[in-house]
């Protein structure tokens, strides 16, 4: 096996955005079997359809969606820097669980932020 390390062709034009669309499909594969990711795409998939439901103008639904897509953008680059992280090694250092807890925080301030937009909508339309 070569343990060589492989460059990339450089690519320019659609080749290159060609190329990059097939590498986010990876990501998201590679995404996909995490269980925490996996978990929160099938509840945005669950929940999605009562943004329009929910949304009383264009601004509330696009905000809706935002957080649940941004809920999903953060847990993959979480699942990102844990990767990174393990490539490095798997002995226990104190700057790899520092990357690693901040990164996890911040699925936790999205999921938070998240929640309360949810929340916020819901609460109006049973109660406002």
């Amino acid at each position: 096996m070569n343990d060589q390390p492989t460059v990339s062709p450089k690519r320019q034009g659609l080749s290159r955005v060609w190329h990059a669309f097939f590498y986010s499909i990876e990501g998201l594969r590679a995404g996909w079997g995490e269980p925490a990711f996996r978990q929160e795409a099938i509840l945005a998939v669950l929940v999605l359809p009562g943004a329009w439901y929910l949304g009383q103008s264009w601004a509330e639904t696009v905000l809706l969606i935002g957080v649940v897509v941004a809920v999903l953008v953060v847990e993959l680059l979480n699942t990102g820097i844990e990767a990174a992280i393990d490539r490095v090694g798997p002995e226990w250092h104190a700057q790899s669980k520092r990357a690693k807890d901040t990164a996890s925080a911040a699925v936790l301030l999205s999921l938070l932020l998240c929640g309360g937009v949810w929340l916020s909508a819901l609460w109006r339309w049973f109660f406002a």
